[in-house]
Formats: C-alpha cells, structure tokens, sequence
C-alpha cells in the first residue's frame, strides 16, 4: 500500500509539473523510508557525502571561465582566425562557425556556452553571406553541442562522480569523438555551400587575427596539453582556465570590469542552485537502491532479453537518444548513469568509451525536441519560433547521428588516447 501511494505522490509531482528537483528529492525519501527500511538522516548524510567532493569545484569554474570569455573578447578573437583560416574553403563561413565552436569548446565546458559566444557573431555572418537563415539556426545550434563532447566537459565531470569513473580519461577520450563530429559537421557545411562563391586568403588578415588573438588560441593548448599529459586534475584545469581567462579579459585585452564580473558570478550561482542538489539526491538514491542489489536486479532482467553487446548498444542508444528528448542533460546522467553502468560493464562495454557514448547520445539532446536546451535558448539569441528552430536542427540530428553510430561501433576511437 505504502508504494502505492509513493508511486500516487510522484506522479502527481510530475502532472503537477512540479521541479525535478522536487520528484527526485521526494523519490529519494520514499525509497530510503518505505522501501528500504531506511531514516532520512541517512539521506543527509548521502547529499554531504555527494557533495564534499573537490572534484565539483571544477564545474562552477568552468562554468565562470567560459561566461568571462563571452562577456569579454576571447570568443570573438577565436572567430577572427578560424574565419581567416578557411576563406578559400566551400563554405568557409559555415566551416569556420564549426571550427570556432570546436575551438571554443575546448575552454568552455558547456554547450550553452559555446553557441552563445560563437552564435553572437557569426549568425548575423552567415545571413549577411548568404547562407538561409535555417541553415545558420542548425548549424549554430548543432555546432554549440560539441562544447560537452569536447574536454574539458562538465557533463563528462557529472558522469564521472556519478559512476566512479576517471574524469581524466573521460576527457581525454572525448577529443577524437568530439573531432569526427566537428568534421561531420563541417563536410555538411561544405556540401551545403559548394556553389557559393570562394574567397581568397588575405596573408595580413591571418597575421592581424593571429596577433590580436595568440593569447586565446593559447588556452585550449594550455588546457589539453595540461590534462593530456596528467600536469592538470580537472579542478585543476578549470582553475587555471578562470585564472588565465580574467588575466587576459581584465589586464591584456580589457574588455571586462567589476560589474559584469560580479553579474558572471550571480548567473553561475543560480545554475548551480538547480544542478548540484539534482546530484546530491541522485547519489543518495544510487547508494540505496545499490544496497538493495536494484541495478543487479535490472541486469537480470535485461539479460533476459538482450543476448549480445550489439544489441545492447542498440537499445541503449535508443533509450538515450529518448532520455536526451525528454531530460536535460544533467538530470539524465546522475539519474540514468548509475543504473546503466552495470549493464553495460556485463556486455563488455568499456566504462570510459560507454562515458563517450552516453555524452554523444545526450548531445544530440540539446537539439532534439521537444525539450533540447539549445532549441530554447536558439530561440531566444536568434528570435526564432520553435517551430522554425526545430526544423533547422533536423538536418543537423541526422549528421550527428552518424557519428553516433561511429563511436559506438568503433570503440578505438574513443579508447585510443587514454589506452
């Protein structure tokens, strides 16, 4: 009777459309309480633990490190090279909003992130170039995704707390994934714009855009050299991502001051108020419901019905792929990562490489409907109808999915770096 009525409570919450942070929470209290016989001292006790991690100090920083870099120039800077760089290219426009996103991703962390400071310039760039506006709305909105596949990323960081998994090699594997999407993305861009006219490169451009931006292009070298070669912990990455990112906005390029710094930081306190209760209450409930042998239960049963590792990804993917549609990214890996992890230790499926396909599958959610993040904020930066921004993004799914199926199939190329 008593789950019943747990049951009857949560999906009232939901009906209710109340916060997930509410349905968790209550959820997590209903476990402890009515199913394991447990207290809610104990669920005190999990969120504490959860959260007195050092490792979660990395995503507030980011998360400061790549609002520094929009509200200053570095963003900008980044955009002047790639643009210079790929003139004579088909497309070198588009192909450059793919690179500049690529670049941007390296420093930022956030898929928000990335496609604001890259969309501010080059959407009204590509319109004035020609290019539809459709095709500029999807290929921001998809490019922007690549900030969570491409380390650092503070999803990867949210996967790593949640499974036990080296957040090091989760970066590191993410960056040859994170490049087969860019290229995806880039051969759409050329393919779309062979016909356009081609410029010429202009030798003082690339030497002026070089200059102005060397400081810029230096920080994801900094970043990746430092967390390739084990110099840098995540945190510590992040941490001199922000350092480096206020030095070159406030003393070199002086494009930043105290009020919006000040602003940078209440923005990032507020999301943060919504993401790190959402993973304290979903470490409690992991920790129970793996006391009570669920997740060794739900491999039971999968393996009744799966036989194989093919099949499993298969099914995986298109439960993601679902999960990505209907969740923000945050909620589905502390939410859906703990659980899936097991099943897919028991088919073989390394735990980095499944990190990687779990990242992918859910960057792809950013930009699918009904409720990907990047579809909301494209209408809000382009002043887009939903409508309108779903329909550029389609084209973009099917690329991204592409590479889906590429990373998931072919674990070496994931794997390769961190082996």
């Amino acid at each position: 009777m008593s789950i019943l009525l747990g049951l009857a409570v949560l999906l009232a919450l939901a009906l209710l459309r109340q916060p997930l942070l509410l349905i968790l929470a209550a959820g997590t209290v209903f476990v402890h309480v009515a199913l394991a016989d447990s207290q809610v001292t104990y669920v005190m006790q999990d969120v504490w633990s959860a959260l007195d991690k050092e490792v979660l100090i990395a995503i507030p920083m980011f998360l400061l490190a790549g609002a520094v870099m929009t509200r200053g120039s570095i963003a900008r800077r980044l955009v002047r090279i790639m643009t210079a760089l790929t003139a004579p290219v088909p497309g070198g426009l588009a192909v450059a909003t793919v690179l500049s996103c690529t670049v941007f991703a390296a420093i930022s962390g956030s898929s928000i992130v990335t496609m604001l400071a890259v969309g501010a310039v080059m959407f009204p760039a590509l319109q004035a170039a020609g290019y539809s506006r459709s095709f500029a709305i999807g290929l921001i909105c998809a490019s922007g995704t690549l900030g969570i596949i491409i380390p650092p990323s503070i999803p990867m960081i949210l996967f790593g707390i949640m499974t036990e998994t080296s957040i090091t090699q989760l970066f590191i594997a993410g960056v040859l994934p994170g490049l087969l999407l860019a290229a995806l993305l880039a051969l759409a861009a050329v393919w779309h714009a062979r016909r356009f006219p081609r410029s010429r490169w202009d030798p003082r451009e690339i030497v002026e855009a070089l200059r102005e931006g060397l400081l810029a292009l230096a920080l994801p070298v900094l970043l990746l050299g430092g967390i390739y070669s084990g110099y840098f912990t995540p945190t510590e990455a992040a941490a001199a991502a922000l350092v480096y990112a206020l030095l070159v906005e406030t003393l070199v390029h002086r494009e930043l001051d105290a009020k919006d710094f000040y602003r940078i930081v209440g923005e990032t306190v507020v999301m943060l108020g919504m993401l790190l209760p959402l993973v304290a209450f979903a470490t409690s409930l992991s920790v129970v419901l793996d006391y009570e042998r669920i997740p060794q239960a739900l491999v039971a049963w999968v393996q009744t019905w799966i036989d194989d590792r093919t099949s499993f990804l298969i099914a995986v993917n298109g439960l993601l792929l679902l999960a990505g549609a209907v969740m923000d990214v945050g909620s589905a890996i502390v939410i859906l990562g703990p659980l899936l992890m097991p099943i897919a230790r028991v088919y073989g499926v390394d735990p980095v490489h499944f990190g990687i396909i779990v990242t992918v599958n859910l960057e792809i959610g950013y930009i699918t409907p009904p409720v990907g993040l990047n579809l909301f904020v494209a209408m809000a930066a382009f002043r887009a109808s939903f409508s309108e921004v779903c329909r550029a993004a389609l084209p973009f799914i099917g690329v991204m999915l592409v590479g889906l199926a590429l990373v998931s199939a072919w674990p070496a190329l994931s794997l390769a770096l961190v082996r």
